[in-house]
């Protein structure tokens, strides 16, 4: 007697065994030898099995496949699941934000913008629409007295004029000292290559082309410079050492005033003109240790 159990495709597993019986290698066969309750129940577990490959709602399928991380956007693709795309190439390292920036890079561009609001606050003389506009022309005048051809010029006149030799080894010295500050801060300016104020005025004495630079200040380093030398070797009265003091500051002030340098352009002169000085006195010249330069200029 048929079982009274249905299959999925709704048919009775009995008229189905029955009419596949006459064929040979059904499964309801028996395989050659099989009982008949094993033919049935065979049956039955390969219709669930093909029923189940086949009978899947398309729309399932669909999206079962659509749920699937090789499909599913954005996800790496497997592969057994064809060609994967290369990963994009990364940016070089000076494209890439620096969300971590240096204490000390943080401390330099805080110094730079209070230097530059502090230099254009003090370029009151940078132009004659100014607020000190009036006070420009004797702050040019003050200018020349810093600059280092005349400087340079007296030096000369005086040592050959000189007829003792205490006098021109001063003088030798001297001349050596203000060559000394015009190569090394052209050497500076060469290096840094600051630009000069935005504010400023491009009117100077004898400007060459280093000077289109600004770092450091070749006034404030000449000052500085000149200052010590004089007070080191010249019998000064007290208020006369005080006035060469007050003209190494007011000359250094005047170059921030004028829109030529930056406060930070005077600052590191006045350090670079008192170290130069060292190096003078460390390197002092005299007739015993540079003989041949005096007595040229003794013949002369």
């Amino acid at each position: 007697m048929p079982s009274p159990r249905r299959s999925i495709e709704g048919r009775p597993l009995g008229v189905s065994a029955s009419s596949s019986s006459s064929s040979p290698g059904s499964p309801a066969h028996g395989g050659g030898g099989g009982g008949g309750g094993g033919g049935g129940s065979r049956f039955e577990f390969q219709s669930l099995l093909s029923s189940r490959a086949t009978g899947v709602d398309p729309t399932c399928a669909r999206l079962r496949a659509s749920e699937s991380p090789v499909h599913r956007r954005g996800s790496f693709p497997l592969a057994a699941a064809g060609p994967s795309q290369s990963p994009a190439p990364p940016l070089p390292e000076e494209d890439r934000m620096d969300l971590n920036p240096s204490f000390l890079g943080i401390a330099l561009r805080s110094l730079l913008a209070i230097d530059l609001w502090l230099s254009k606050k003090l370029g009151v003389c940078a132009g004659e629409s100014s607020s000190w506009g009036s006070v420009r022309p004797l702050m040019k005048l003050l200018e020349i007295s810093g600059h280092g051809i005349p400087w340079l010029l007296g030096t000369l006149y005086c040592l050959c004029r000189s007829d003792s030799w205490a006098g021109r080894e001063v003088l030798m010295n001297l001349l050596f000292a203000l060559l000394l500050d015009l190569l090394l801060v052209a050497l500076i300016k060469g290096l840094v290559r600051r630009r000069r104020p935005a504010h400023n005025q491009m009117d100077m004495f004898v400007t060459l082309s280093v000077d289109k630079y600004s770092f450091p200040s070749g006034h404030a380093t000449r000052a500085a410079l000149m200052s010590r030398f004089i007070l080191n070797h010249l019998v000064l009265a007290i208020p006369l050492r005080v006035l060469v003091v007050l003209w190494a500051f007011v000359l250094g002030l005047s170059r921030v005033m004028l829109g030529r340098h930056n406060v930070t352009d005077v600052a590191f002169g006045f350090f670079l003109g008192y170290m130069q000085y060292s190096i003078v006195d460390y390197c002092w010249l005299s007739p015993h240790n540079a003989p041949v330069l005096f007595l040229l200029w003794s013949q002369r």
